[in-house]
C-alpha cells in the first residue's frame, strides 16, 4: 500500500500565502508524477498542479502565475507554494501521486485532503 500525508492547510487572508506539503510512503517502486487537485463545495475536483519526474509542470488556468509546484524526488515529496490567494481558492486540496508498486504497474493514489480557507 501507498500512503500520502498532506500538511500545511489553514486559514489565510486574501493576498496571503500558504505552503502545502505531501509525502508519499509505502510500497513504492517509482513515482511517475505528483501533484495537487482541489475541490470546492458544490464543484468538481479540478487540477491545481502536477509535476512529472522530468520536471514538467502543468497548472490549472485559475492558478497560473500565483501557485508554484515543486518536488523533492529523493524524499517522494511534493510542495505547493500558493501566493496572492483569493477567496475563490478556498477548497479542500488533495495530493495525488501516480505510482508504480512494481515494474509495469501504474496507479493513482490520493491524500486525505487539507482545507485551505481564504477569508478576511
Amino acid at each position: 500500500q501507498v500512503q500520502l500525508v498532506e500538511s500545511g492547510g489553514g486559514l489565510v487572508q486574501p493576498g496571503g500565502s500558504l505552503r502545502l506539503s505531501c509525502a508519499a510512503s509505502g510500497s513504492i517502486f517509482s513515482i511517475y508524477a505528483m501533484g495537487w487537485y482541489r475541490q470546492a463545495p458544490g464543484k468538481q475536483r479540478e487540477l491545481v498542479a502536477t509535476i512529472t519526474n522530468g520536471g514538467s509542470t502543468n497548472y490549472g488556468d485559475s492558478v497560473k502565475g500565483r501557485f508554484t509546484g515543486s518536488r523533492d524526488i529523493a524524499k517522494n515529496t511534493v510542495y505547493l507554494e500558493m501566493n496572492s490567494l483569493k477567496p475563490e481558492d478556498t477548497a479542500v486540496y488533495y495530493c495525488n501521486a501516480r505510482v508504480a508498486r512494481y515494474v509495469g504497474d501504474r496507479y493513482d493514489y490520493w491524500g486525505q485532503g487539507t482545507q485551505v480557507t481564504v477569508s478576511s
